[in-house]
């Protein structure tokens, strides 16, 4: 099974079809190469732009932003991303770390059940929907831990950020040469410009 595969996976255990797939690094906007590795991010911010990945559900209307990451491995060895660390800088020069994709669903906190009185004691009516326990949200995440050569992984990273900026960037560090265990170049992609 290949690496970018995971996310087909996770989609087949739950039950649905998965019909989102992610481009080739270099055919998004927001990129950079280096050591033969091109990684490309892109937000997704817009109701359009998260219906195919995530159905009905935008996270960024629930102050989480997606991020997907597109990770190609041209060079002649693997790549670990088990210390992977992704930052999402602002202008204003403060950063925000991913989050586990797990600790989504828990953004907005417990809800306290509402409680009636009856003749019969306490009746507890069934609460809402929480809109970000879908399996989307960690189906879709970066799971890889390794890339093989010439090979690609892609998935979303999560940002729990009061705004979204064109002037942002998203810094990258901790991918590894799985052979030589040295620490490849970091990567920091603007997301300014189209």
């Amino acid at each position: 099974m290949s690496i970018a595969a995971l996310g087909v996976g996770a989609a087949a255990r739950a039950g649905e079809k998965d019909e989102f797939k992610a481009k080739a690094a270099a055919e998004y906007p927001h990129r950079q190469a280096s050591e033969k590795v091109t990684i490309a991010v892109q937000p997704y911010v817009t109701d359009d732009e998260a219906k195919e990945p995530f159905g009905k559900v935008n996270p960024w209307r629930y102050g989480v932003l997606p991020v997907l990451v597109v990770i190609q491995n041209d060079s002649p060895h693997a790549i670990r991303l088990d210390k992977a660390r992704f930052t999402y800088d602002l202008p204003d020069g403060s950063k925000v770390e991913a989050m586990p994709a797990a600790d989504v669903r828990f953004i907005m906190g417990a809800k306290k059940p509402r409680q009636i009185s009856g003749p019969i004691g306490v009746v507890l009516p069934k609460g809402g929907k929480n809109p970000l326990n879908e399996w989307a949200i960690e189906g879709r995440a970066l799971a890889a831990k390794m890339i093989p050569a010439g090979e690609s992984a892609s998935g979303f990273v999560y940002f729990q950020t009061p705004e979204q900026s064109d002037a942002a960037s998203v810094y990258i560090t901790g991918l590894t040469d799985a052979v030589t265990n040295q620490e490849l170049f970091y990567y920091e992609i603007p997301l300014s410009g189209k």
